[in-house]
């Protein structure tokens, strides 16, 4: 048992809840996402023994340099440490905002190096993760919404992000299905699963600029249409900080949406209505990459069966 007051605990527990609910209620995290965000939280709460948020807010880099140093020399490596400094930011993010800051921003501080590995297909969780992030760097709430949408848009729904950034005010709201209009202007319904449709949902809700049904329905910052240079960028920074290689680019989302649903049992003429390919040959570049995927896995588990 601890030998911390009793009170101590249970206003820290409240702080962990508090935070816990924000990531399942407010931003919609996935399970897996607010177990790993709400323990990393509960370590620093507990490393700091802060028990309110005014306490929590005074956090800067170097307090946060500092507590993962005695991390790492726990033995957590650097790609685990780029992620529980991305958690850590955020839940300081959170704890300024609940001590009334009107404009909270995360302590800067920059994650560690990560040693680049050989190219590999984006997994689900990675792909979640590197929405998030996006979301939670943006300079902006809405602009983090607009750019988790995109992002969902693409891993989600396998839309080109040109499509995506095309789309007009017109979708709203959007339901089980998308119509979409791909290369040579050709026409094809996608569907659209409801974490994607909460994704634009929330975007809509929290952008400052009118949407119009014919006008562009992903804003930059100054009101103009988005331009892909700035998802691009978005998930160049993200992805940096989740060790992941640069091959992890907004296309590469839609490859890893088409390679999941085809090691899940689709059929290539399916998939190939999906991405609007003109041609089967363009989807069947897919046989390859899972069959790489598989092989990769299958080396990995029997290393002696390499030779």
């Amino acid at each position: 048992m601890s030998d911390e007051p009793a009170p101590s605990l249970a206003r820290r527990a409240d702080l962990l809840a508090a935070w816990t609910a924000h990531l399942a209620q407010n931003r919609r995290r996935s399970p897996h996402t607010v177990r790993a965000y709400t323990a990393t939280a509960a370590r620093l709460v507990h490393a700091t023994g802060a028990e309110d948020w005014a306490t929590l807010a005074e956090i800067e880099a170097s307090n946060l340099r500092a507590h993962l140093a005695g991390r790492r020399a726990d033995g957590l490596g650097n790609a685990s440490a780029a992620r529980e400094l991305s958690a850590l930011r955020a839940f300081i993010t959170f704890a300024r905002q609940q001590a009334g800051d009107p404009t909270p921003a995360p302590p800067r501080l920059r994650g560690p190096r990560i040693k680049k590995g050989l190219p590999r297909p984006v997994t689900p969780d990675e792909a979640i993760n590197l929405a998030d992030l996006v979301e939670e760097d943006a300079t902006a709430p809405w602009i983090g919404a607009r750019d988790r949408a995109v992002l969902m848009l693409l891993y989600g729904a396998g839309l080109r992000i040109a499509e995506a950034l095309s789309l007009t005010g017109g979708v709203l709201p959007i339901g089980e299905a998308l119509l979409v209009t791909g290369k040579g202007s050709k026409q094809r319904l996608v569907p659209i699963l409801p974490i994607v449709a909460q994704a634009v949902a929330d975007y809509a809700k929290a952008c400052p600029w009118p949407i119009t049904r014919d006008g562009a329905l992903f804003f930059g910052a100054r009101g103009g249409a988005l331009q892909q240079a700035l998802v691009q960028k978005a998930v160049r920074r993200a992805r940096g900080a989740l060790g992941l290689p640069d091959t992890a680019t907004p296309h590469a989302l839609r490859h890893s949406f088409a390679t999941h649903l085809l090691g899940a049992g689709a059929d290539l003429r399916s998939l190939q209505e999906l991405l609007g390919h003109a041609s089967l040959s363009s989807t069947q570049i897919y046989t390859k990459v899972d069959a790489a995927v598989l092989l990769d896995a299958y080396r990995a588990a029997h290393p002696r069966e390499q030779g």
